[in-house]
């Protein structure tokens, strides 16, 4: 499948008569909403259907139930191979009767030999995937506190647009709505405040997992200005979580939250 990597690309395949057809005010303004996550290549009505098959929005993609099983297949099959005890000193976990145990937004969270999987907290992919890349790959650095957008963590800049468009903007919409109903959840899960730096509205250090601390920023809108939340991870998340399980971690966050939403009696303003 070809790529779309940059604007220009998108815009040499437009015929940049500037209709206004697909919402935005120039063909070159659709173009930087497709790779910010915020367009389809579909919205655009002029483009002939070979070559919306050729590209397929491939800044759209999300991968199916096969292959997180496969992905969970592959990493429980590596368990094995890990000396448990040497990697619960890696990781800040614990190793105990057979099962390395980390916290995961203070729950715990274990592994045995045979990757079987134990938790306080529902299994799923969001959770799974990253902590068995955390046990099995991070090298278990500690946290600098220099912190950085996913943007800017190596192999983040290509996954950037659906970053945004699959973890910060549902937050970003959650918080919008329901300020105080989002302060209490991001609060909830053992945050602690942040450097006065990123001083914002509502902000918190989450730790998803214990040497992959994660920041939360939301900025309420002000006259002539809108919101804006940012997500932020210490410098040294690469090197204990590799950018596809750190994507992961931020989506599965943002469901999470956006799930907490409904549970609570928020369905109509939960948009995720």
């Amino acid at each position: 499948m070809a790529k779309l990597r940059t604007a220009v690309d998108i815009l040499k395949l437009l015929n940049k008569s500037n209709c206004q057809e697909c919402g935005e005010k120039t063909c070159l303004a659709f173009a930087a909403a497709v790779i910010q996550g915020r367009r389809k290549l579909s919205d655009c009505p002029h483009l002939e259907p070979e070559v919306l098959a050729r590209y397929a929005d491939d800044n759209d993609s999300t991968p199916n139930n096969g292959d997180v099983e496969d992905r969970l297949a592959e990493l429980k099959s590596h368990i094995a191979d890990i000396d448990l005890s040497a990697a619960a000193q890696r990781t800040g976990g614990e190793f105990k009767n057979g099962r390395l145990t980390v916290k995961i937004l203070g729950k715990n969270f274990s592994v045995d030999a045979d990757g079987k999987l134990y938790a306080d907290l529902h299994v799923n992919h969001w959770v799974a995937v990253p902590f068995l890349n955390y046990v099995i790959s991070g090298e278990g650095r500690t946290p600098t506190g220099n912190w950085m957008p996913f943007r800017e963590l190596p192999g983040g800049r290509e996954r950037a647009p659906l970053f945004e468009k699959r973890c910060e903007e549902p937050m970003k919409q959650l918080a919008d709505r329901l300020p105080d109903f989002f302060d209490d959840i991001v609060h909830m899960f053992s945050g602690s405040q942040v450097d006065p730096l990123f001083e914002s509205d509502i902000s918190v250090v989450l730790d998803p997992l214990p040497k992959v601390p994660l920041m939360i920023c939301y900025w309420k809108p002000e006259e002539g200005m809108d919101s804006s939340l940012s997500l932020f991870f210490d410098e040294t998340a690469a090197t204990n979580l590799d950018i596809g399980a750190t994507y992961t971690l931020g989506a599965g966050l943002s469901q999470m939250f956006s799930k907490l939403a409904l549970r609570h009696g928020f369905a109509e303003t939960a948009t995720v």
